[in-house]
């Protein structure tokens, strides 16, 4: 049996050897993609000017159609809210046009856009008042975003019973758009490859997503997709290191190609959190974060949000740990320190009775040397002590250069301004200069900025305010919202007041408003309140509180 064992041990460690590095040099090769963030962000950003830039090139409403949808697949798994933008854009040159296939298309765009916001009832609306009978062409197309968007609603979903009919309707969906793409296209590979999945035909599923996976493009969305259904399936089947290198390989692909709403980091934070790499795990879990707020991509950040203050306490955790070896390993050195001196001390004692006379010299030497020898020792922990406070000191000034970039931004705002006034002085444009200094344009522009910011800061604490707000008001006094607004004057009175501002002189000073104003706008919405008028600022107060 040891024989057996030594032989097994022998032929399939380098094996297992070899997978550890090659998934190692993957975790490398995904650090360093993080890393170069910029890039792929500049990159992107490149494609979608080219794109804009063609759109003032043309006056043919087909070729404007072309570019919005191209538009819209640029920004659909980056920002949300553009992408959404840019389907309407579609959809109405598709209804000027009055070609029922481009109308159709753009309406699904728009559901699987809204569907990423999380504004499913909307986007349902839109699916349901298709006639998809008329444009068979793209059936499969509906089919899919019905399927992905019922998927979706089953993610939220906060029953039991409302999660297994979603789910349903997810698999009637899903099975209806297998049999309306072509035979070995993509989604057709996908939609059998989801099939034999939910089947639990993972052996048949494997080779139909590891052949085809070589042909996909590294500029395809989907290569990122068709991994991670490999990861899951790897999954099922144990086979846990496999699961881990497709995750990899398909948050790799998510990266590179500027995706902000994605599955397989997150996943993959997961499984390094569970085999304990935290520093990997909170570091890719914050960066999924971040692109999805970037995204507005709704269900991920939810996701996401149950996930973070677990890994966050773990690093934490973490943290604390190494903080509390390293005083123990400094408490330890000083003892050291302490008890090689009374066995010093005591050496000198002892040699001194032997003979005085060349023990005095022999000892001043002896104990210089020891002297110079803990002071070299002392100052090396020294050292190592300082060179663990620079790092903690380094982490701290990064996350102290990201707040003090947005003060960076507003310094250069003005410098620039001060260089303006400089040029027209220098120029002797008197009239000039009294027509920049007398202009609001720029005090204008930097409070719509700052108005900009807040509503958006507010709006991701209190992300239901609106909605609880217009609960507060009578039947059709809800305020509604221009295009392109976050919130109105209105609501940002009251956000001042739900965050504890109630005085009406510092409120109109925050919006530059009149006193009266201000006090006209309370007035007015009191009458507006459902209840008690004495009692609408203090509803508006629980906002939020699940009160």
């Amino acid at each position: 049996m040891y024989k057996f064992w030594t032989i097994f041990l022998v032929v399939f460690s380098p094996v297992f050897l070899y997978s550890q590095i090659k998934i190692d040099s993957l975790l490398d090769e995904l650090d360093t993609t993080i890393d170069k963030c910029e890039f792929y962000h500049n990159k992107k950003e490149t494609e979608i000017n080219k794109l804009r830039s063609l759109l003032k090139l043309t006056s043919s409403n087909v070729q404007k159609y072309e570019i919005y949808e191209e538009l819209f697949g640029e920004y659909r798994f980056y920002q949300s809210d553009s992408a959404l933008s840019y389907a309407r854009k579609s959809l109405k040159i598709a209804s000027e046009l009055k070609d029922l296939t481009k109308i159709n298309t753009s309406k699904l765009n728009l559901a699987s856009a809204m569907g990423t916001l999380g504004m499913y009832k909307e986007a349902t609306d839109i699916l349901n008042k298709i006639y998809i009978k008329s444009t068979p062409d793209i059936k499969g197309t509906y089919f899919g975003v019905c399927s992905s968007l019922y998927l979706s609603m089953s993610d939220y979903a906060a029953t039991i019973q409302e999660k297994s009919d979603y789910l349903k309707l997810t698999k009637k969906y899903r099975d209806s758009s297998y049999n309306f793409y072509p035979t070995n296209s993509e989604s057709f590979i996908i939609h059998r490859a989801n099939k034999l999945f939910e089947e639990k035909r993972y052996d048949e599923t494997l080779p139909l997503l590891e052949n085809y996976f070589p042909k996909i493009k590294s500029s395809n969305p989907d290569k990122a997709v068709v991994a991670y259904l490999i990861s899951l399936a790897y999954q099922f089947k144990k086979e846990y290191e496999q699961e881990k290198k497709w995750l990899i390989i398909s948050a790799i692909s998510d990266l590179q190609l500027e995706k902000k709403e994605y599955i397989s980091l997150r996943s993959l934070a997961f499984v390094l959190y569970e085999e304990g790499d935290i520093a990997r795990a909170y570091k890719y879990t914050k960066r999924t974060l971040e692109d999805a707020l970037f995204c507005n991509a709704r269900l991920r950040t939810f996701e996401i949000s149950k996930m973070m203050p677990i890994i966050n306490e773990a690093y934490q955790k973490q943290n604390d740990t190494n903080r509390r070896q390293l005083i123990v390993f400094l408490i330890s050195a000083s003892i050291l320190s302490l008890f090689l001196m009374v066995v010093l001390f005591l050496l000198f004692k002892q040699m001194k009775t032997l003979s005085r006379a060349k023990q005095e010299i022999s000892s001043a030497n002896g104990q210089l040397m020891t002297l110079n020898n803990e002071l070299h020792l002392f100052n090396e922990k020294l050292n190592e002590t300082n060179n663990t406070l620079k790092e903690a000191n380094l982490v701290k000034e990064i996350y102290i250069g990201r707040y003090m970039d947005q003060c960076s931004v507003y310094i250069s705002k003005l410098d620039e301004y001060r260089r303006k006034l400089n040029v027209i002085v220098s120029s002797g444009k008197t009239a000039e200069l009294v027509k920049v200094i007398k202009s609001k344009e720029f005090i204008e522009e930097e409070l719509k900025d700052f108005y900009h910011n807040f509503d958006k800061t507010f709006l991701l604490l209190f992300p239901d305010f609106i909605e609880e707000f217009n609960s507060l008001l009578t039947d059709n006094e809800d305020i509604k919202l221009k295009p392109g607004e976050l919130m109105n004057t209105e609501l940002r009175i009251f956000a001042l007041i739900r965050l504890g501002i109630s005085d009406s002189v510092k409120i109109a000073e925050f919006l530059r408003y009149s006193l009266s104003t201000i006090y006209n706008y309370r007035t007015k919405l009191r009458n507006k309140a459902l209840g008690p008028r004495d009692e609408f600022e203090a509803n508006v107060m629980r906002i939020g509180t699940n009160k």
